[in-house]
């Protein structure tokens, strides 16, 4: 059976590969530096890249699936911030493969991929840093998962968050929902 939402579950491997992916590449150029087979030492960076386009789709792909749920419940302009981010993040990850694939290449073209990678490679976790905060945000902002608890029926929208909490902190209600004393 496969998660339910299956969204939350999935964007956290295209975060933590996009964060993976500059040390990768700074592991592989310093291995190739001191020596190492460009492919022995390269082939883990191709790896992380691979992983990281193919979960970026999957993320994307389990998004729009979700998405309908998630509007019941939350603005559609900050969806719409989420879903943008992820239209750069996603080509981007799958530019940043192709670079890295060129890494393997022998003489200054591979050189000049493999310098390229750690480029893209930086260009890639900033998108993923922004990407994920959106994401972050349609969840402990705007209440995504709320669209999830009890069938939709916790449907509230982020003002009405605030409110509700401002509203506890000055009657400083107990757990019986009586004032304290």
């Amino acid at each position: 059976m496969l998660l339910d939402p299956l969204h939350p579950a999935i964007v956290h491997f295209p975060i933590v590969l996009a964060v993976l992916l500059p040390v990768a590449a700074v592991a592989g150029l310093v291995a190739v530096k001191r020596g190492a087979a460009t492919r022995a030492a390269w082939a883990p960076v191709l790896a992380v890249a691979a992983l990281l386009a193919v979960s970026s789709w999957v993320a994307v792909q389990t998004g729009e699936a979700e998405e309908e749920a998630v509007e019941r419940v939350v603005p559609e302009s900050a969806i719409h911030e989420h879903e943008e981010r992820a239209e750069i993040f996603l080509p981007l990850t799958f530019v940043g493969l192709v670079v890295v694939g060129a890494g393997l290449m022998p003489g200054r073209a591979g050189v000049g991929a493999r310098w390229g990678s750690l480029a893209v490679a930086v260009a890639i976790t900033a998108a993923g840093v922004r990407v994920g905060h959106s994401g972050g945000e349609l969840v402990y902002v705007h209440g995504a998962a709320d669209a999830y608890v009890d069938g939709g029926s916790a449907v509230r929208s982020g003002q009405d968050r605030g409110e509700e909490d401002e509203a506890r902190e000055r009657d400083d209600v107990d757990g019986r929902g009586e004032a304290n004393q």
